[in-house]
């Protein structure tokens, strides 16, 4: 990759704790106190801010903090032709705690329309300077995952295979719109991938009468068909998130389990992968990225607590991984976003800006020769 374009040495996942400007506005706004252009109005102003703020601390890609958002996917997919709001019995579980019991079902048939992201993205481009705007979505299979076959209405698709058939080609509008409104790096979150490593998920899944082997391939399938003719300026990448609501996770296990279908099929640019904890596993599946082209971020500064990381250390664990996978392949970030959702997670403003400032510092460093 040439220095001025992604994935940086130095990378970040996508979300940034909300100010509280931005809190107070929204309550603001459901009280009927301001109007949804105020409210706008006010997230533009934080918006430029933390741009600013990620410039000052030293990196070249920015991302407006999802600061419109509620949820890292929700609000993407409600926003979909075809798709809607709903509650739910029960929040989704994590490591002890819920989240709110809102979810999104498929009542039409799927597309993407002129979707209010959009402007979310053209906004970033205006006031990211010379830095690099970077737009982060839900992947795909996300939208199936959670809800399965009980989400989809039954009488719209009556055979699912038509319902991937519309998956497939509303990511590809979608990426095409984003492309269109100056967007040259795009990230996918999705939690499906760790969820398929865990050994208690994919009980589930069976339970569910779903074959997680199966969904793999299938998910696999999906990615590739998104990606298969982007223009060769945009630079897609993977997250693959355990979860990360509140400083809490769903899902334990390395990426063994499903270290060669998505690593040695799926053909996105970059993997961001968490690498956190031992829950992650060790380095031994990167033997499955393909070499050369495709790039992997280590996610090995947690966004979960403010302690930070010791440099020496983190410096040593890019050395291992570099025996599995050449170094000039790797970057390095946070292991996920600081606010998956709007609540946040437990660490504070000045600890977040540490760790960036954390990872920046060691990313100049670790890859000082090839800089």
């Amino acid at each position: 990759m040439l220095k001025n374009t992604p994935p940086f040495r130095a990378e970040i996942v996508g979300s940034f704790l909300r100010p509280n400007n931005i809190k107070n506005a929204r309550i603001q706004k459901a009280a009927g106190q301001i109007d949804a252009q105020q409210l706008r109005q006010i997230e533009d102003a934080e918006i430029k801010r933390v741009v600013i703020l990620q410039r000052m601390n030293g990196l070249k890609v920015v991302t407006d903090g999802e600061f419109r958002r509620a949820w890292w996917h929700l609000d993407f997919f409600a926003a979909l032709k075809g798709a809607e709001y709903y509650e739910l019995d029960q929040g989704v579980q994590f490591n002890g705690i819920k989240t709110k019991a809102q979810g999104v079902r498929v009542v039409g048939k799927l597309a993407f329309q002129e979707h209010p992201m959009l402007e979310d993205f053209r906004y970033l481009k205006s006031v990211a300077g010379d830095a690099v705007p970077k737009m982060t979505i839900p992947s795909p299979s996300v939208l199936y995952f959670r809800g399965g076959r009980a989400a989809i209405n039954a009488q719209v698709y009556p055979d699912l295979k038509d319902y991937f058939t519309d998956l497939v080609t509303t990511w590809r509008d979608a990426i095409r719109a984003f492309y269109e409104a100056g967007c040259r790096y795009l990230q996918l979150d999705d939690t499906v991938w760790a969820y398929l490593c865990s050994e208690d998920q994919k009980q589930q899944l069976r339970d569910k009468g779903e074959d997680p082997d199966m969904l793999a391939r299938t998910y696999a399938a999906t990615l590739n068909a998104i990606v298969a003719d982007k223009p060769d300026d945009l630079v897609i990448g993977l997250h693959v998130c355990r979860g990360n609501f509140r400083s809490t996770w769903i899902a334990e296990g390395g990426y063994e389990p499903v270290a060669e279908v998505l690593f040695g099929t799926v053909n996105v640019d970059v993997f961001f992968l968490e690498y956190d904890n031992e829950r992650s596993g060790g380095f031994e599946p990167l033997r499955f990225i393909k070499p050369g082209h495709q790039r992997v971020v280590l996610g090995l500064v947690t966004t979960k607590s403010g302690k930070l990381e010791d440099k020496d250390q983190i410096k040593q664990r890019i050395q291992e991984a570099a025996e599995f996978i050449d170094l000039r392949q790797l970057s390095l970030s946070p292991q996920c976003g600081f606010a998956s959702t709007e609540e946040g997670n437990s660490i504070t403003e000045e600890q977040q800006w540490q760790k960036i400032r954390l990872v920046t510092d060691i990313a100049s460093e670790a890859w000082k020769k090839d800089e």
